[in-house]
């Protein structure tokens, strides 16, 4: 298993101590540190991090012992969320949401957000590897990146937290967006009911942050390639 480089291991303990990783306007996430889970790479078998409330695996209820494979069906309830890592990607799904993998070959291909909320951080892929989200609104083709998404009936959000993502709304071919970014540069809603190439506009940043990001890139043995610059805004999460 990989060390924490140094300024990554002084991020996360001060981090942790500060309990910045307690998130949700609730409280949902009590701090890390508290359960004496510092951050670090998952050993091979384990799939997921941390689990609080009711979460369901393929419709079993999931613990931390549950396997999380390439064709799996994630689901969590109210006050609930799970941290998870499948191959070279990681995830964190709040509360009320659904996410349905779909991959092969040890890779994930496409994430189904049918409902709710869902920061992913993904490994590089080559170029015949291709990997999507899907949302009832938008299709989002990802190349090597970290992204926040929300999943409604009428819109979509989409953070682009760091890297290269290809935006489209699912009603207008003529909305669509490459968005290439180094920081939350350029965030976005994604409206089915607005007029044709219109549909994809500027949004705020909200509801994750980079002290998020920084510990599902640890799961699976990375850091945020924003690391060496210092962590900055956005640090509040209000899901």
């Amino acid at each position: 298993m990989k060390e924490i480089n140094d300024p990554r291991r002084e991020f996360l303990i001060n981090a942790l101590s500060a309990g910045l990783y307690a998130a949700g306007s609730m409280g949902i996430l009590q701090p890390v540190w508290a359960m004496g889970k510092v951050p670090k790479e998952l050993v091979p078998g384990k799939s997921i991090y941390d689990l609080q409330g009711i979460v369901r695996v393929n419709g079993q209820q999931a613990d931390e012992s549950t396997l999380i494979d390439f064709n799996s069906t994630i689901e969590t309830g109210d006050s609930s969320h799970v941290i998870f890592a499948v191959g070279k990607d990681a995830f964190i799904l709040r509360s009320n949401s659904k996410v349905r993998i779909q991959g092969n070959d040890g890779i994930v291909g496409v994430l189904r957000l049918v409902t709710g909320k869902m920061l992913s951080v993904f490994g590089r892929r080559s170029e015949t590897q291709k990997l999507g989200i899907k949302t009832v609104a938008a299709t989002i083709g990802i190349r090597g990146t970290g992204v926040y998404v929300e999943s409604e009936p009428e819109k979509t959000y989409v953070c682009t937290c760091y890297g290269v993502a290809d935006l489209y709304s699912n009603k207008d071919k003529t909305s669509k967006e490459r968005v290439v970014t180094k920081h939350h540069d350029s965030p976005r809603f994604i409206l089915p009911n607005e007029p044709a190439g219109k549909q994809i506009v500027e949004a705020p940043v909200f509801n994750h942050t980079d002290d998020e990001l920084a510990l599902i890139e640890t799961l699976v043995g990375r850091s945020v390639p924003f690391a060496a610059t210092g962590y900055g805004a956005p640090r509040k999460s209000g899901y």
